[in-house]
């Protein structure tokens, strides 16, 4: 980016009220999702953001990783490792994320992509997936509600019919949504649907070896996305966790992870220090947009990074 650049983009900052309301909305859900959540027993712990171990994720991105004192380092893609280990400390946590993902350039006009970005990741002790979900509608009610109570008049330049979505959330599998409209599922759904909704049981190779597959069904993993409507996709993504060493090692095998990438976590498994968790993260710049019907991401925040583009 030149310097040109650069003016370009702070005097969209400063000129343009959406950043300025991007911002303020932003403030009030995390403020939201905070109260909401200590409200129901959780403790913030700080993020992670340098580790020998993250998420290996199940889609292409580059590697961000670096040497540091002969030992290799990576930048956190997820906390998922990290929130396995921390329910043992306190069974109900929480942390306010970055992670960096650097998603290959054509993710950059998906309107929901940033190789920079932030999200809210909780984990629970002794819990399954309903109780993730449980606490997760509640929490994107409660917000919105919030929102519409003390922004509505902001907030309806941007989305003049937000409504606090009705409780329970929809719930429909992967093979049914398949089923019915083919390979673009997701995006079928979420363009037909005026509330959001879950998506779960997907099929055992379309997610890592943490999440854990259904005991009845070991076709299928007792995971969920939760998925925005109008278009705007997936919000949320989670689930039950594997924490016995030989059915981790089956999943990496299926997978196709390197052992060696995970010893330590692998040694705590093998130990049976590792206990029945279940959680999620939402990200916070993909439910701003949503909150404020915008075309990207890149919107929702200051010197925001989309695939692809270099930024301040």
């Amino acid at each position: 980016m030149d310097h040109r650049d650069i003016i370009k983009q702070v005097k969209q900052y400063t000129d343009t009220g959406i950043y300025r309301d991007s911002i303020k909305f932003q403030d009030i859900i995390l403020t939201e999702f905070r109260s909401f959540l200590h409200q129901k027993g959780f403790l913030e712990i700080l993020p992670v953001t340098v580790s020998n171990v993250t998420d290996p994720l199940n889609h292409e991105v580059f590697h961000a990783g670096f040497s540091y004192y002969q030992e290799q380092f990576t930048l956190t893609k997820s906390m998922i490792i990290h929130k396995q280990i921390a329910v043992l400390v306190h069974e109900k946590i929480y942390c306010i994320s970055p992670n960096v993902r650097l998603e290959t350039s054509e993710k950059a006009a998906s309107g929901r992509h940033l190789y920079d970005f932030v999200q809210l990741d909780m984990e629970m002790l002794k819990a399954g997936r309903d109780d993730v979900m449980d606490i997760m509608e509640e929490m994107i009610a409660h917000t919105i509600k919030k929102l519409l109570e003390t922004q509505q008049v902001p907030l309806g330049k941007y989305h003049p019919d937000l409504k606090v979505p009705s409780l329970p959330f929809k719930k429909i599998s992967v093979k049914d949504a398949f089923d019915i409209y083919g390979k673009d599922y997701e995006y079928e759904l979420s363009i037909r649907t005026k509330e959001p909704f879950w998506l779960i049981d997907m099929p055992i190779e379309d997610r890592e070896f943490y999440d854990r597959q259904n005991d009845y069904n070991p076709d299928i993993l007792a995971d969920f996305d939760l998925i925005y409507p109008k278009g705007f996709g997936e919000g949320i993504s989670g689930g039950e966790r594997e924490y016995e060493y030989e059915r981790i090692l089956k999943r990496m095998k299926l997978k196709g992870t390197p052992e060696k990438n995970y010893e330590d976590y692998l040694k705590l498994a093998k130990e049976g220090m590792l206990k029945p968790s279940a959680g999620c993260g939402i990200g916070i710049e993909r439910f701003t947009r949503y909150i404020m019907n915008l075309d990207h991401v890149e919107k929702t925040r200051l010197f925001s990074k989309v695939p692809g583009i270099s930024s301040i």
